[in-house]
C-alpha cells in the first residue's frame, strides 16, 4: 500500500488500554480475581471531582487496563457511556519524543484535541498529547515519559500494587482489532497520518457460494469479512481491521458489532503469553468463559497442518480439543496457538458491558493473524449471538 515510507512517528508500544465501563467493582473483580492482574493504581480525589470519573489501572507483564466509570454527569467517561457500551475509549501509545510525533502528525493532517501537555511529579515529566480517530469515539493518547513515576495525571500509583501477581504470564498487547461499517478512510487514515504499512490481508464468507448460488445467500445468516492489518514498521505495532463483506451483510458479525456498540470501536486486543496450555487451563479453573470451537475443527485439525506446511506441533491435538485451542500458521514448524474469551455482554449477560472481548495468543515463529482460524472465530461469534438473542 505504501509506496514512500514516512517518518515513523517513534511509538514505542501500545501501553495501555482506556476503557469505559458502567460498573467498575466488576471489571476489579475480573481483572484482579480471574486474569490474576495487579490493581496498580487508582484516581485521585482531584480527577474524581473535576474529570467525574472513578478509575482503577490494572497490569499484568507490560499490559495495562485503565478502567473508569462515571462519577457524575459530564465527564469523558459519562459522555461516551451516553451513546456506547462498555467499551475501549482510548489507546495510550508511549513514544519516544512527543513533541516530535505531535508535529508529524499535525503535519500528516491528524488532528489533536490538546496541545502537547507538560505534567511534573517528583520523579520527572510526563508528556503527553490525544488525538482524533477514524476508530468512532476511541481517540488515541500519545505519552513521552521522562522519569515520571506516576500513571497518568489524576491516577496515583498505589505505593504497593494490590492483588494478582501473574499466574498466568502475560507478556503485552499483540494487536488491536477494529470493526468498522466501511474500512477504506480508516486505512487511508493510518497509512498517510500514522504512517502505517499494509501487513496482511483476508478475505472469506462463513458460508461460502458459487456465484450462481449468491442472491440464496442474501437471505441466510453468515458473516463476510474483509480484514486488513496495518503495521507501525519501526515498532511492529499491528492494528488488524475489519469491514464486512456481502453478501449478508446485515448479519454479518462485523455489523452485529456495529450495532451492538453503536458504532465503529475496538473489538478486541489479542494478549501474549508464554504457555497457552497452563494459562487457559488456569484461567477456566478460575471461571474465565472462552468462545466454544466446534469438535469438527479439531477432526479436521491434522490434515489442516500438513496442508498448510506445519509439519508438526509440539502439542497433542486432544490436549487443544480439551482446551480449545485453535492453531494456525503457514510454514514448516511455524505456527501461533490462540483462544479467544467471550465477550463481555455475553459473560455478564448484559447488553450495556457491550461487544469487547480478549484474545490469547502464544506465538511459536508465526507472525500471521490466524488466518485459517478466521472462519472458526467468526462462526463461533455467530453461534454466541444466536444464543443470547443478539441476532
Amino acid at each position: 500500500m505504501t509506496t514512500t515510507r514516512l517518518e515513523p512517528l517513534g511509538i514505542r508500544r501500545i501501553e495501555a488500554l482506556h476503557y469505559y465501563v458502567h460498573d467498575l467493582e466488576r471489571s476489579r473483580r475480573f481483572y484482579v480475581e480471574r486474569l490474576d492482574f495487579s490493581e496498580s493504581g487508582a484516581s485521585t480525589p482531584e480527577l474524581e471531582r473535576e474529570g467525574r470519573q472513578r478509575s482503577a489501572a490494572f497490569e499484568a507483564g507490560d499490559v495495562r487496563i485503565l478502567c473508569s466509570q462515571p462519577a457524575g454527569e459530564g465527564g469523558r467517561a459519562w459522555r461516551y457511556l451516553r451513546k456506547h457500551p462498555d467499551g475501549v475509549g482510548a489507546v495510550i501509545f508511549e513514544v519516544e519524543d512527543a513533541e516530535r510525533a505531535f508535529r508529524l502528525l499535525e503535519e500528516r493532517g491528524g488532528t489533536p484535541i490538546t496541545d502537547l501537555q507538560v505534567h511534573e511529579d517528583d520523579g520527572g515529566t510526563l508528556r503527553t498529547f490525544n488525538i482524533t480517530t477514524p476508530l468512532g469515539d476511541t481517540t488515541f493518547r500519545f505519552v513521552e515519559r521522562r522519569g515520571y513515576r506516576g500513571l497518568y495525571p489524576g491516577v496515583a500509583r498505589h505505593a504497593a500494587p494490590k492483588g494478582g501477581a501473574n499466574a498466568f504470564g502475560f507478556g503485552y498487547v499483540d494487536h488491536l482489532t477494529s470493526n468498522f461499517q466501511t474500512m477504506k478512510p480508516a486505512l487511508l487514515w493510518m497509512e498517510h497520518v500514522l504512517g502505517l504499512e499494509e501487513f496482511w490481508e483476508v478475505q472469506f464468507h462463513t458460508k461460502d457460494a458459487a456465484e450462481a448460488k449468491r442472491a440464496a445467500i442474501q437471505a441466510q445468516k453468515g458473516s463476510g469479512l474483509r480484514s486488513v492489518v496495518m503495521k507501525d514498521p519501526a515498532s511492529g505495532v499491528k492494528f488488524a481491521n475489519n469491514e464486512p463483506w456481502r453478501p449478508a451483510f446485515k448479519s454479518s458479525q462485523i455489523n452485529v458489532f456495529n450495532e451492538d456498540h453503536r458504532g465503529d470501536g475496538i473489538q478486541h486486543a489479542a494478549l501474549t503469553v508464554a504457555d497457552i496450555l497452563s494459562a487457559v487451563r488456569g484461567l477456566r479453573a478460575r471461571g474465565v468463559e472462552f468462545m466454544p470451537t466446534p469438535a469438527s475443527y479439531y477432526e479436521a485439525l491434522p490434515e489442516r497442518i500438513r496442508r498448510t506446511g506445519i509439519g508438526r506441533i509440539d502439542e497433542q491435538v486432544e490436549t487443544l480439543r480439551e482446551l480449545e485451542i485453535l492453531v494456525d500458521g503457514a510454514g514448516q514448524g511455524s505456527y501461533l496457538l490462540q483462544i479467544f474469551l467471550r465477550d463481555a455482554a455475553g459473560l455478564y449477560h448484559e447488553p450495556a458491558a457491550g461487544p469487547f472481548f480478549f484474545e490469547i495468543i502464544q506465538r511459536k515463529g508465526d507472525q500471521g493473524f490466524g488466518a485459517g482460524n478466521f472462519r472458526a472465530l467468526f462462526e463461533s461469534i455467530e453461534r454466541e449471538q444466536q444464543r443470547e438473542g443478539r441476532t
